[in-house]
């Protein structure tokens, strides 16, 4: 491979950045503006519109964790990479002749359109949950794929594999910065058939370009396939349990007693004294349960950073709806959209990336004295606590947005729009964009160096899912919210009279639920061993 040497990547890894580059501008330039298509063409509220986002997202995020099994189980990334791009293109599809047929049919056909507008969603979700970690893991294997993962011993490997993690994460925000900034103005200026339309051919283009580049790509070596994770995991459970319900408890006599005492070297546990044997045998039920272990030990870690994910609903829903309502003029006639101020957000990550490589990592590096600066978990704690501060920012803001209204309003000037600038909206995205580079690039490295080698993919569904079950823990929180504010006649949060909701509350909510989620994580963090950890414990142990 091309460029192998040190920390270059290869020309195929290159290629795969620059086609997921194109998919999420593909994917961007639909969600990041989907609120607004619902709020404003398909006349729903803006709760049931934010719920809407939200559980899609959710799906979307969330089926990569049910397709990774068969793809590290039963099928080969490049295929399952092809046939995912086609259901991801007849979505896309699907979705751009609905916004044709609205336009051409009267309004009475409304709930039809909207039955197809839900199918050719969730087509998209279809194709992207096998798309997107296979795509992944696919580039990961072209850094020899025979290597063992960040925890191998060998310090120049993990770090190239960290460069790639970044390099990757900075062609997902470039291809989203574009989606976001272009397609929302496209968007709100010449109609939502071009606006659905342009990351339609830009999928089709992405699935040409990787076809094209079949021959300079590292492929997965075939008998890898003859081992089946998941299949394996639950046949070794099942026998497991076999044996459990008949086994019988026999105690050691005296003679074994004596052996084990007389033993000068200390005892370790049972997968250290046998882990030769299992690399060895891959199949083997107590290897298998091992595998399931390491995920089960990733739980506790990956329920605290359910609440970043929450944040990050925040931009694509009630952010948006929130910069509808304040001054958006630049000039006479120019309006930004307020889909365009969540290019903020990629923004910031594309020019602060470059500086977290040549500036902090240096300079921690001195303090710490550690390799990359900081640790992956440092890393991620570090992201979680600068979106608490995210939150706090927006709450601020709105309250003041609020205010102005208020005083508007005691002076019977009632208008939609506030006098209030939306660029005062930018530090709470910019802020989600600095914590986007510590937290995501740290959460794709930690999954990916802490589960069996032989489940790479399972490792990016992983991290999908985080933001996946966070948006519907998103939904669950404004159901909920929106239940208990508006009881009693009163207005809810959420009212679709802007000057009469309280996002201002919500997001103090958030904040507050985020910080508490912040501690339990770094409690957890000082409890945790990592995977490497518990290598080097094993080997000493022999």
């Amino acid at each position: 491979m091309a460029g192998s040497g040190g920390k270059t990547l290869g020309n195929s890894c290159i290629l795969l950045i620059v086609i997921a580059g194109m998919e999420r501008f593909a994917y961007k330039g639909v969600a990041s503006n989907l609120v607004t298509y619902l709020t404003d063409v398909m006349k729903m509220s803006n709760s049931a519109a934010a719920k809407t986002v939200n559980s899609w997202c959710g799906f979307t995020s969330m089926l990569p964790l049910l397709v990774a099994p068969f793809v590290d189980s039963y099928w080969d990334r490049y295929p399952t990479i092809l046939a995912s791009s086609f259901l991801y293109v007849a979505g896309l599809v699907a979705l751009t002749s609905t916004a044709l047929t609205r336009a051409s049919y009267a309004a009475n056909k409304t709930s039809s359109n909207s039955s197809f507008l839900f199918w050719s969603l969730y087509l998209i979700s279809l194709g992207q949950g096998g798309y997107n970690p296979s795509l992944q893991a696919f580039g990961a294997d072209q850094l020899d794929s025979e290597e063992e993962l960040p925890s191998s011993k060998d310090e120049q490997k993990s770090n190239k594999k960290s460069v790639f993690f970044q390099w990757w994460y900075f062609g997902v925000c470039s291809g989203s910065l574009l989606g976001i900034t272009l397609m929302s103005y496209i968007q709100d200026t010449f109609g939502w058939i071009l606006g659905f339309a342009i990351p339609m051919i830009s999928m089709v283009t992405s699935v040409v370009v990787f076809s094209c580049g079949s021959r300079i790509y590292t492929y997965r070596e075939s008998e890898a396939l003859d081992y089946k994770p998941m299949v394996n995991i639950v046949q070794s459970i099942k026998a497991t349990a076999l044996k459990l319900m008949h086994c019988r408890i026999t105690l050691p006599n005296k003679s074994d007693v004596t052996e084990l005492e007389l033993q000068e070297k200390p005892l370790c546990h049972q997968n250290s004294s046998t882990n030769e044997g299992l690399v060895e045998n891959p199949k083997s039920g107590f290897y298998v349960l091992e595998n399931a272990k390491v995920l089960l030990r990733l739980l506790p870690i990956w329920i605290m950073l359910l609440m970043f994910a929450v944040i990050f609903q925040q931009p694509p829903t009630f952010f948006t709806k929130q910069g509808m309502t304040m001054k958006r003029n630049i000039g006479s006639k120019f309006k930004i959209p307020p889909a365009t101020l969540q290019s903020a957000i990629t923004l910031s990550i594309i020019l602060l990336m470059p500086l977290y490589d040549k500036i902090m990592i240096p300079i921690t590096r001195l303090v710490t004295c550690h390799e990359k600066g900081i640790t992956v978990m440092q890393r991620m704690g570090i992201g979680m606590f600068i979106s608490v501060i995210a939150m706090a920012s927006a709450a601020v803001v709105e309250t003041r947005r609020l205010h102005i209204s208020g005083e508007m309003e005691a002076l019977g000037a009632h208008s939609e729009t506030v006098p209030f600038s939306i660029f005062w909206l930018l530090p709470q995205y910019i802020l989600l964009g600095i914590s986007d580079i510590f937290t995501v690039v740290g959460m794709q490295e930690f999954f990916y160096s802490e589960v069996p080698v032989r489940m790479r993919t399972m490792a990016f569904a992983m991290y999908t899912s985080v933001f996946g079950v966070g948006s519907y823990l998103s939904s669950l929180l404004i159901a909920t919210v929106e239940a208990v504010t508006s009881s009693n006649g009163r207005q809810s949060w959420f009212s679709d009279d802007m000057s009469e909701a309280r996002l201002d509350k919500y997001y103090w909510f958030l904040a507050s639920l985020s910080a508490l989620s912040f501690l339990f994580y770094v409690l957890l963090s000082a409890c945790y061993r990592s995977r490497r950890d518990l290598d080097l414990d094993n080997e000493n142990c022999k």
